[in-house]
C-alpha cells in the first residue's frame, strides 16, 4: 500500500522545543500547523496563507482543539509577509508549496530573512514523477536545494517523505 506524507512522523526529523516559534508558509486549512502548534505549546506558530478560507478553517479548527498558540496571516509568501518580524523564527516549513509559486527563490529569501541564525527550514515536496504530483511546477529535488543553497541555506538532510514527495532540510548559517 503506498504510504503518504505523514506530518507526526516528518516533523520528528528536526529538534523541536516547545518554546520555539514556527512558520507555516503556504499553511492552507493546516494540515502541518496544527501538529506543529501542538508541538510547540508554549511557542507560536505564524500561518501563512494568500487565502483567508482555508485560514479561517483552521482559526476554527484550533479553536475546536483548543490550540492557541497559532496567529493567522493573510500573505503572498513570494513576498515580504510584513507581519512577521526580521530574524523571529526558529523553524519555517514550506510544504507543498513550491509547486505552486512562480518565485521559488522569493520564497527562500523571505524564510531566509525571518530565521534565527542557526533557524531551520523544513521542505516537503512532490517528486514530479509521482503519478499524483501536480503536473507543472513541482521543482526536482536537486533544483530545490540549488535555490535553496544559491539564497544561502546549507543542506542539512535529505529524507523519505512518504512515497511521493521528497523531504528536505536546510539550515541558516
Amino acid at each position: 500500500m503506498p504510504e503518504f506524507v505523514n506530518p507526526i512522523q516528518i516533523l520528528q526529523q528536526i529538534p523541536l522545543r516547545s518554546t520555539m516559534i514556527a512558520a507555516d508558509f503556504g499553511c492552507g486549512s493546516g494540515g502541518w500547523t496544527v501538529p506543529l502548534a501542538r508541538k510547540l505549546e508554549d511557542g507560536q506558530v505564524f500561518a501563512v496563507d494568500i487565502q483567508e478560507e482555508p485560514l479561517s478553517a483552521l482559526e476554527s479548527k484550533a479553536k475546536l482543539e483548543g490550540i492557541s498558540n497559532i496567529r493567522k496571516i493573510v500573505a503572498d509568501v513570494e513576498k515580504r509577509i510584513l507581519q512577521i518580524p526580521d530574524s523571529s523564527c526558529n523553524l519555517v516549513l514550506i510544504t507543498d508549496l513550491l509547486f505552486q509559486v512562480d518565485n521559488k527563490e522569493g520564497v527562500f529569501k523571505e524564510a531566509k530573512r525571518v530565521l534565527i541564525p542557526g533557524g531551520r527550514v523544513l521542505v516537503v515536496e512532490w517528486k514530479p514523477e509521482a503519478p499524483f504530483a501536480p503536473k507543472e511546477g513541482a521543482p526536482s529535488k536537486e533544483k530545490v536545494k540549488e535555490i535553496a543553497q544559491e539564497v544561502g541555506f546549507q543542506l542539512e538532510k535529505e529524507f523519505k517523505a512518504g512515497d511521493y514527495h521528497f523531504g528536505l532540510v536546510f539550515l541558516k548559517p
